[in-house]
């Protein structure tokens, strides 16, 4: 999780990030830091993205929001999703995750002076499902968009 400051408040932003093509698959920005705001929505999004048919293991930090009883029904839920957490103080198995909040910030909310809190989740909708999704091109990616190596994925699927 990351916070958006607005003039009337903070917002909190968490996201579900798939490794293998970089694709933000879930988030959701809220007033506060509640289970039930932060990543049970980023978590029904990711769902709504992508089918789970083969093992998976869902990697966070130690946040509260992750560690709750509530959260982990959720995961509990798929016999294949193992959920691992980062041990404390190692912050760099969320490496990906810091790295698109830095890129995020860098890019797109440190440009902006919003005016107000639609405004700031209008913008931060089309960074993320626009811009990053579907045309940033990313090195680890071999200079593709997550679209791009999603697509090729795809068809890799379908020929075998």
């Amino acid at each position: 999780m990351t916070y958006v400051r607005t003039p009337q408040r903070w917002l909190y932003l968490t996201t579900i990030i798939d490794l293998y093509d970089r694709q933000v698959i879930g988030w959701a920005l809220s007033s506060n830091l509640s289970t039930k705001r932060t990543i049970i929505p980023a978590w029904r999004m990711a769902l709504s993205k992508r089918n789970i048919t083969k093992p998976l293991i869902f990697h966070s930090d130690r946040g509260v929001q992750y560690a709750r009883n509530l959260f982990r029904k959720h995961l509990k839920n798929n016999e294949l999703i193992t959920q691992s957490m980062s041990r404390k103080g190692n912050c760099w198995d969320n490496a990906v995750t810091e790295s698109f909040f830095k890129t995020l910030k860098t890019e797109l909310i440190y440009h902006e002076k919003y005016e107000s809190i639609l405004q700031t989740k209008t913008s931060i909708f089309e960074y993320i499902e626009i811009w990053y999704n579907r045309k940033r091109l990313h090195s680890s990616l071999g200079y593709k968009s997550p679209l791009e190596v999603e697509l090729e994925f795809n068809k890799l699927k379908d020929v075998a």
